[in-house]
């Protein structure tokens, strides 16, 4: 049976990789986001795909994360690459929120009161 929700997280050490899933039903929405809310910190945006597929990144994670989607499963993945100790943190999907501004994105958002429990993301040094 299927798990709704973000999964994938754990404990690696910096350099290192992790690959997160997240399972909505994604197919009511077009652009679908991950975000990161560190301790003590305000959730923000680090990466979104449109329904077609184009990625577009926050500066602290291009080049290191991609984001992609399959429609048919229902699932958004993060893949997380060159981990440092400030990508700790809890990371969510959904798509883009009023209240979690980026100035990075332009494109459309709107507000969104499910946001599953996350996944734990901790990188040590």
């Amino acid at each position: 049976q299927v798990q709704l929700g973000e999964s994938g997280g754990g404990l690696v050490q910096a350099g290192g990789s992790l690959r997160l899933s997240c399972v909505k039903p994604i197919y009511r929405f077009g652009v679908m986001g991950w975000y990161r809310q560190a301790p003590g910190k305000q959730r923000e945006l680090v990466a979104v795909i449109s329904s077609g597929g184009t990625p577009e990144y926050a500066d602290s994670v291009k080049g290191r994360f991609t984001i992609s989607r399959d429609d048919t499963k229902n699932i958004v993945y993060l893949q997380m690459n060159s981990l440092k100790p400030e990508d700790t943190g809890v990371y969510y999907c959904n798509p883009p929120d009023l209240r979690y501004g980026s100035s990075w994105y332009n494109g459309p958002r709107g507000q969104y009161d499910y946001w599953g429990q996350g996944t734990q993301v901790t990188v040590s040094s």
